[in-house]
């Protein structure tokens, strides 16, 4: 149907949708903004047009532009990867009414399910629980937001019902934060996805965020590949993923599979997506939201089932049947992926851009690393601030954390600060280590500048262990026997004046 496939993105993303089209023998088109001109994914496309200027409005965001320049370079098909126009319902149905392939959901299927309180409204017809919220479908206005938040009870959320990634987000306490705080969120989620209507969402206290990442063809056929733990979040942004998850048996992954699967039914689903569950204390269930792309933390869950989630989205935007059945799915090892972002940890996460002076991944067995970065590159501050992407596979989870923390330590990345140090901080928590952790867990029990037990770092310990050291060392130096003027110890010496006298 295509040969040629131009990639709507920037990123390590578009990089990651650029080699799965080589595989698959394809010719590549990438897009990109003034700011990155000198990007890895600008070098490794066959082809390469320039959108505009580096404000996301001017450049990524312009669907327009980019059809235009699909149809100038004889691009069969589109791939938005995920944030920018991925989840606009408008942007795919001008794609298709342009004689392209949109590689994701249709139309309709993003309109229902990528707007979230839609998608609340579809899924509860199904039959699927929901979280607490916002009930009903259109946009409301501030004021029937501030007049139904009591009625859902606090804390709650503010959720953009365009987008994702923590955009457009805002956590409420009382009546009296809600119109700034609404206001702030249409601020962002216009900035982010053109969109700035919003909804409102019971936040769950002691909560788990699972997902579910699924299939779906043109033959009927609708898998899921197993769950996704991304419960360590901050300020509602992912930072660690893994697959499997502690806290799922094989009884509720098949529970919460089936409803996953139903929910992208209810829909007419087609290509990947993802449906979002918030799992309280009881292992209670309930949808969160649906998110209509392919996901950032995408690839701990091949490394699981072997399945190339990329790959299997151009074979259904194909018209091909999925590669893979719900019996061809097993769970294989455990995964982990760490977002390396540049951003100051010691520094409330300040985001830090500049030029990247060197860097060097990390390699080895069951080492991943997915970037789009390289030595020399200008890191902006027009973009989210990720690097790339460290997934380790192992064995069991205690296998693949101990590669991660091996990794981690391997990766130089100089010129920029980088959160590596947090998650190096989070390899080592016992909290962590024993899946003692949910959704708040990072903004109320964890600190990069005290102990998990809450004590403050004690300098005159470190300095009392660097003396201790030093005075080893010393003790060790003393004990070397030099050598005298004749070259030999005096050990040799006295050895043979001993057989001399006998």
């Amino acid at each position: 149907m295509f040969d040629k496939v131009l990639i709507a993105n920037r990123g390590e993303i578009a990089v990651r949708v650029i080699r799965a089209c080589r595989e698959l023998g394809m010719s590549t088109v990438a897009v990109y903004s003034e700011a990155d001109r000198a990007a890895l994914h600008v070098r490794y496309a066959d082809e390469a047009y320039l959108l505009g200027p580096a404000p996301a409005r001017e450049s990524y965001l312009r669907g327009d532009l980019i059809i235009d320049l699909a149809r100038k370079s004889g691009a069969g098909a589109i791939h938005p990867g995920y944030g920018f126009l991925a989840e606009r319902e408008d942007f795919a149905r001008s794609v298709q009414d342009a004689g392209l392939v949109f590689i994701g959901p249709k139309p309709t299927a993003i309109a229902a399910m990528g707007d979230k309180a839609v998608a609340r409204a579809t899924v509860t017809a199904a039959g699927v629980a929901v979280v607490p919220g916002t009930e009903g479908e259109g946009n409301l206005t501030d004021d029937e937001l501030i007049a139904i938040a009591p009625t859902i009870g606090f804390p709650l959320l503010i959720k953009a019902t365009a987008g994702g990634g923590g955009m457009g987000m805002r956590e409420v306490n009382s009546s009296h934060e809600m119109l700034g705080l609404i206001n702030a969120a249409r601020r962002e989620a216009e900035a982010a996805f053109g969109d700035g209507n919003v909804y409102l969402e019971k936040l769950l206290i002691n909560a788990r965020h699972i997902e579910f990442q699924i299939l779906a063809d043109d033959h009927g056929n609708v898998i899921h590949l197993g769950e996704r733990e991304c419960s360590l979040q901050r300020r509602h942004q992912k930072l660690l993923e893994e697959s499997p998850s502690l806290l799922i048996n094989e009884a509720l992954r098949q529970q919460m599979g089936e409803v996953a699967c139903t929910a992208a039914r209810s829909v007419d689903y087609l290509n990947a997506g993802t449906i979002e569950f918030l799992v309280d204390k009881d292992h209670n269930f309930y949808f969160l939201e649906m998110n209509t792309r392919l996901q950032v933390e995408h690839p701990v869950t091949e490394m699981v089932t072997g399945v190339d989630i990329v790959r299997e989205q151009i074979g259904i935007a194909q018209g091909k049947p999925l590669g893979v059945t719900q019996d061809d799915i097993r769970l294989n090892g455990w995964a982990i992926e760490c977002r390396i972002n540049a951003e100051d940890p010691y520094f409330n996460f300040m985001p830090s851009s500049g030029s990247l002076a060197q860097v060097c991944p990390p390699t080895g067995s069951g080492v991943r690393v997915d970037t789009g970065v390289y030595s020399g590159l200008q890191i902006s501050p027009y973009y989210d601030s990720l690097i790339s992407k460290l997934i380790c596979w192992g064995d069991t989870r205690d296998e693949a954390i101990l590669r991660m923390r091996r990794a981690l330590e391997e990766y130089r990345i100089v010129g920029v600060k980088t959160n590596i140090p947090f998650h190096q901080r989070i390899m080592d928590s016992r909290h962590f280590i024993t899946g003692e952790f949910d959704t708040r867990f990072v903004e109320e029990r964890f600190s990069m500048n005290e102990t998990e037990d809450g004590l403050e770092a004690m300098p005159h310990i470190a300095a009392i262990m660097a003396t201790l050291v030093n005075h080893y060392q010393t003790q060790r130096v003393a004990q070397i026997i030099r050598q005298d003027d004749h070259g030999k110890s005096g050990w040799k010496w006295a050895g043979r004046m001993e057989r001399l006298e006998k």
